[in-house]
């Protein structure tokens, strides 16, 4: 039992900055400040955790870049679906590009946030990693074909099925208090898959975004989309184990 305590209190420490951005979202939902759109004010909170995050050293630099990357990675995909109508942003701010706000940056960075979070505080190491280039080139098919099954064939059926080939023999372990645990790392992408799910379904009720079958009234996010939190994962995680191989070797990922 005080295992599974202390397991509870370094996931919520781990998840300060997705907290800060929920809490933004409910406080923008009922504070209204004139002349200030909503989403803009996101904006400021987010960019307020950020600073916050650093400040506190509850984040440290390294994981900072390893954040921004993935504010440029989430851009680039908002603004390609927003565009091809797969969801939307509704309200008006200054802070809009191509329909996209800002602050939607934040969401990605907040999923990276979580998962160095958790790698410092649960002290994982992953045995079995494939090489770097078969993990390079899934990500890199994962990522595309979130872009091109707009014009070609979905693919990621075929995907899941090659990435239980390239990750058969990996294995994660972490680490609470002196217990160490280990699990199937395509087990953990789903877990993290699945709770992004879920944090999706409050954040849209919240108003982040919204899906076409919510314009006129709130509806839970289709169960499939699981599936897009589960790709959207592993290419997270691809891209925080290849830059820990970078800086440290083989100390982590073995």
């Amino acid at each position: 039992m005080k295992n599974f305590l202390h397991f509870g209190y370094l996931q919520a420490i781990s998840c300060i900055f997705p907290v800060i951005i929920f809490g933004a979202l409910a406080l923008s939902k009922i504070v209204s400040i004139p002349y200030l759109p909503r989403y803009d004010f996101i904006l400021i909170i987010c960019i307020a955790g950020q600073i916050f995050m650093l400040i506190s050293k509850l984040e440290t630099w390294d994981e900072f870049k390893v954040i921004c990357l993935f504010h440029v990675i989430g851009l680039a995909l908002e603004l390609f679906k927003t565009y091809m109508g797969s969801w939307s942003y509704p309200e008006n701010a200054y802070s809009k590009i191509g329909g996209v706000p800002l602050y939607s940056g934040f969401m990605y960075a907040s999923v990276a946030s979580y998962i160095c979070q958790a790698w410092r505080r649960f002290d994982l190491h992953i045995y079995h990693w494939p090489p770097s280039i078969s993990a390079t080139i899934m990500g890199a098919l994962i990522y595309f074909n979130f872009f091109t099954h707009h014009y070609f064939f979905d693919i990621r059926w075929f995907l899941k099925a090659l990435l239980l080939i390239v990750f058969f023999r990996t294995v994660v372990s972490f680490r609470v208090k002196e217990k160490v645990y280990k699990m199937p790392i395509v087990l953990s992408f789903l877990l993290i898959g699945f709770f992004i799910w879920i944090a999706e379904n409050i954040t849209t009720f919240l108003g982040a975004w919204q899906y076409p079958n919510q314009e006129q009234v709130w509806s839970i996010v289709h169960i499939g989309k699981i599936s897009s939190w589960f790709l959207l994962v592993i290419i997270s995680i691809i891209i925080v184990v290849q830059l820990k191989k970078a800086k440290n070797g083989s100390a982590l990922v073995r």
